[in-house]
């Protein structure tokens, strides 16, 4: 079985996946040197698309029910996505045996409604106590630092350097909600929530590199997201989501939110993510982990007025310069017969 970045999704956001490499790719890839103008495009709609998602699920939650919205969106993709490899493969393209049925669900779950749930929860919070989309990407950039502590429990032994940039992330972490003065950051609530959810996605990225999943990265991705639709869905119905709701109150902005991160952020953004990882160094696709936080933070401020303070620029530079270390220094290397293994799985 193949590995798998720390947390890629086809989500890009709230998670927006942030990953620490474990394919065995090395930086040397044949790839990068042929097309290097493709894969500059790739990674920029990665950067781009993917960092913008936090502005897109705050817009959408104005006027949409958080978690129904959420399942909407991965419910559409997954359909979409199905459809393409059924036209693409015939028949056959999406079966699976139980067994990865099973672990694609507990992985989507994770990954989509705990993950991604949480942090479109947190965004959707009412003034004063809602996380600014910049903010919730900068504490879900602490994804790949809970995977290397999820590692250290799992018997593994990170480097010096990846454990000084998990330090220095958790440093940034705590300047950004650690009230001083009487008050923090960003709402402790609301931070805490997106953390949990940075949690739920770090966990499932350590548990889908460790289950047998399917093995076409593609078709593990539209069980996960119907796995993580259908939980979302049934979550936003107990917390009476649905009462009271009607299509009509929506606004067109929030309706053109929905639609923009279900085709920019779950499907082109992803599709390009793939490609990457075929075609690229995986230390180089994995710059977005660092490089989302600060596309979100910028849109949040021009788009949104979101506010940008000393203190989030400096907990935010903490927390990127940790996760750059951490991406950095955990590069693969290249098997000794020289050859370029299966690249890492989404």
């Amino acid at each position: 079985m193949s590995s798998r970045p720390a947390s890629a999704t086809p989500s890009g956001p709230g998670p927006a996946p942030a990953p620490a490499p474990a394919g065995p790719v090395d930086v040397h890839h044949p790839a990068l040197p042929t097309r290097p103008a493709l894969i500059w495009t790739a990674l920029v709609l990665v950067y781009v698309l993917w960092g913008s998602t936090y502005l897109g699920i705050r817009i959408a939650v104005e006027s949409l029910p958080p978690l129904t919205s959420a399942a909407g969106r991965f419910a559409a993709a997954a359909l979409v996505l199905a459809a393409v490899l059924r036209i693409r493969r015939g028949p056959g393209a999406l079966r699976v045996d139980r067994r990865q049925l099973g672990s694609a669900a507990l992985v989507g779950v994770l990954l989509l409604a705990g993950g991604n749930g949480l942090v479109v929860l947190a965004e959707s919070g009412p003034a004063g106590v809602a996380v600014p989309s910049g903010i919730a990407a900068l504490l879900v950039a602490t994804v790949p630092l809970l995977v290397v502590l999820l590692r250290t429990l799992g018997g593994d032994r990170p480097g010096r350097w990846t454990l000084a940039g998990v330090t220095l992330g958790f440093v940034g972490l705590v300047l950004l909600v650690l009230p001083t003065g009487g008050s923090a950051a960003v709402p402790l609530a609301g931070a805490l929530t997106v953390v949990v959810g940075a949690t739920c996605w770090s966990v499932g990225s350590f548990l889908s590199g460790r289950l047998r999943m399917p093995a076409d990265p593609f078709v593990a991705t539209v069980y996960e997201m119907a796995a993580g639709a259908v939980a979302l869905a049934v979550t936003g119905a107990v917390r009476g989501e649905w009462h009271g709701f009607s299509p009509a109150e929506v606004t067109g902005r929030s309706w053109a939110a929905l639609a923009y991160l279900m085709v920019a952020g779950s499907l082109v953004a992803f599709t390009a993510y793939v490609w990457l990882l075929h075609h690229a160094p995986i230390s180089l696709v994995a710059t977005y982990a660092y490089v989302n936080p600060a596309v979100a933070v910028a849109l949040g401020a021009l788009l949104a007025a979101e506010p940008v303070t000393a203190r989030v620029l400096l907990g935010g530079a903490v927390i990127v310069a940790g996760v750059a270390l951490v991406v950095t220094t955990e590069r693969p290397r290249r098997p000794r017969d020289g050859t370029v293994p299966e690249p890492a799985r989404r």
